[in-house]
């Protein structure tokens, strides 16, 4: 488990509706602006090893773009076939106008 907090952005370079893929400790992060609040998955769709970050997205739900397994951006939750594991999520913090994340698994 990394103690270390990566960097993403500031609150204003990351506006509600965008998302921003980051590399934290070699994995790939997605970090989502939600009307305000952001949520981080692994960029990963569990199905097929695709990235999720380029899918579509409505409300909390990010769409893979390549089979159309649904996952859900605040607990990774695989939502529809063909996708049945959910995927990784990261804290996520906001100190004074900054946006952090770290990989926490391990």
């Amino acid at each position: 488990m990394s103690e270390q907090w990566t960097r993403v952005c500031t609150e204003g370079e990351l506006l509600p509706g965008e998302c921003r893929v980051i590399d934290v400790d070699g994995a790939l992060v997605a970090l989502y602006n939600i009307d305000g609040r952001y949520y981080a998955i692994e960029d990963v769709c569990t199905h097929d090893g695709g990235e999720l970050a380029s899918g579509t997205r409505e409300g909390f739900v990010v769409t893979c773009p390549r089979h159309g397994a649904q996952f859900d951006v605040r607990s990774g939750e695989a939502l529809c076939a063909p996708a049945y594991t959910p995927t990784a999520v990261f804290p996520v913090k906001v100190e004074d106008g900054v946006v952090w994340t770290r990989d926490d698994r391990w």
